[in-house]
């Protein structure tokens, strides 16, 4: 009897370990986090500002996941005498694809997390994603004259609405870290997340020129599973 409950305790630290370097088991996750906000836009000297965002997803697999994702941040620039400052806030819907849809038995998600490896476990945790979106531009600028005569004669303007909703399509590639041992495997993850966010009216800077701008969102967050799958 002794020796049956050494092999029940055994094994059960073997399975609470296998599985705190895998993804969630759970079906939901909300998360939180925050990170540097990178413009490309027309005034090309960077400025990196501050962002955050919290997210829910739901995954569908333990590796494929759609989800929500709201984020609040400043980009901002300068450049001939001239920047500008954007406090924006942005919304988007996604939906992410994990290496582990290739690697690992889905169908047998809890013996998997026990015979991978520690590598195979991180690598399966790491995604790409695209999704859909808006932005609300709250922009600030200030245009010396030399600047403003040189995109007019480029052909460029100066947007009047600096305060607009558009489109944009936002792109991520990241990596989740799932840590904390239960029954149901771990519940909590720490995410590593790049964000490119791609527009379609040249807007972000109150300048509107050849290209449309874009901008980076580099950031470290952490996600709490929710509920037991089914």
């Amino acid at each position: 009897m002794k020796k049956q409950s050494l092999y029940a305790v055994v094994g059960f630290f073997f399975l609470t370990t296998g599985s705190a370097s895998a993804q969630f088991s759970r079906p939901i996750s909300v998360g939180a986090g925050a990170g540097t906000a990178i413009n490309l836009t027309d005034l090309g000297n960077v400025e990196p500002k501050f962002a955050f965002y919290g997210e829910l997803d739901y995954l569908i697999t333990p590796y494929i996941s759609v989800g929500l994702h709201g984020e609040k941040g400043t980009l901002a620039g300068s450049g001939y005498e001239s920047d500008f400052k954007n406090r924006y806030f942005a919304g988007n819907i996604n939906g992410k694809l994990r290496l582990g849809q290739f690697l690992a038995s889905t169908d047998n998600y809890s013996y998997y997390t026990l015979e991978a490896n520690t590598f195979s476990r991180i690598l399966s945790n790491v995604y790409v994603g695209a999704g859909a979106g808006l932005v609300k531009n709250r922009i600030a600028r200030r245009l010396s004259p030399a600047y403003s005569q040189a995109i007019i004669n480029q052909g460029g303007e100066f947007a009047d609405k600096l305060g607009e909703i558009h489109f944009v399509l936002p792109l991520n590639v990241g990596l989740d870290i799932p840590f904390g041992r239960t029954l149901y495997g771990p519940q909590w993850a720490i995410n590593v997340n790049y964000q490119h966010t791609l527009t379609f009216n040249d807007n972000l800077d109150g300048v509107i020129n050849k290209n449309n701008d874009q901008y980076g969102l580099i950031s470290v967050g952490v996600k709490y599973a929710l509920f037991n799958r089914k």
